[in-house]
């Protein structure tokens, strides 16, 4: 990861994996902490990874320490125009589609670390670089 990043957004398996401390992303949140990245989520990425089984406080420990961008009407209708370009649809891209969304509004250059890497890579195009989790 030597070229440096200015915007990293979590997808929902980015933001379990640093709730359950997996050290492999903990290691690419400190090079992109170390870089001065900023990270972010999407608002519905919370509804996501909040389950039975989620430790909320830890949850609640790492919402205090990034960004969560709104999901409004305006990225509603964003995200919609994502999918329709990348030829899908349904509730399976739903969120998908909006943590793209998010994604190409940041600063970048952008990261965006997801468990979802084609989906992903058809909603961004080339404008922003997926990390496969």
């Amino acid at each position: 990861m030597s070229e440096r990043v200015e915007t990293v957004v979590l997808a929902s398996e980015g933001l379990s994996s640093w709730i359950t401390q997996d050290r492999k992303l903990l290691a690419m949140l400190q090079v992109f902490h170390d870089m001065g990245a900023d990270l972010v989520i999407g608002a519905n990425t919370i509804v996501e990874v909040s389950h039975a089984r989620a430790n909320i406080p830890r949850l609640n420990w790492a919402l205090s320490r990034i960004k969560v961008e709104p999901v409004t009407e305006q990225a509603a209708k964003a995200a919609a125009e994502l999918l329709k370009g990348a030829g899908l649809h349904g509730h399976k891209y739903a969120i998908d589609a909006t943590v793209a969304e998010v994604a190409l509004r940041q600063p970048k250059p952008v990261a965006l670390l997801t468990s979802d890497s084609d989906d992903m890579t058809k909603l961004c195009g080339n404008q922003v670089r997926i990390i496969s989790l």
